[in-house]
């Protein structure tokens, strides 16, 4: 091989190789670009089906067709809720349920109250209405 042929085929080499390097950053972008965009999806969907199975629900389903009476929702409330949240809803040993709606949604907020899951509130289940009413009253708070 005569040393012009050598010196372009070693230069095409470089450059192969030099485009090869150049591509694998673009490679491992576009990688992980598409993953974060799979991920992303995955939560979207997931939202998206735990959303469906909360209005599925048939007791929330029929709370959440109903239109609360909020002067109910503050004797509800008065019965039930004032000796731990207080009167004015300020807190005393449960918080402070002042601007409670725009902190939950109104499904976080039924669930809140029919779950027992935090303690020391204690499981209630209202009717469908009561508890429309309830989440009436607690908007106005």
């Amino acid at each position: 091989m005569c040393m012009k042929t050598r010196t372009f085929v070693d230069t095409n080499l470089t450059l192969n190789l030099l485009d090869n390097q150049l591509s694998k950053p673009e490679l491992l972008i576009q990688q992980l670009a598409l993953i974060a965009l799979t991920v992303i999806l995955i939560i979207l969907l997931a939202i998206f089906t735990v959303h469906r199975l909360r209005v599925s629900d048939p007791y929330i389903k029929n709370i959440l067709s109903l239109t609360g009476n909020p002067v109910q929702g503050h004797a509800i409330f008065q019965m039930n809720c004032a000796g731990c949240h207080g009167l004015q809803a300020d807190g005393r040993v449960g918080p402070s349920l002042q601007g409670v709606s725009k902190r939950k949604s109104r499904f976080g907020l039924i669930q809140q109250v029919i779950s027992g899951e935090t303690p020391p509130m204690p499981q209630f289940q209202p009717s469908a209405k009561e508890m429309a009413d309830l989440l009436s009253y607690l908007k106005t708070l």
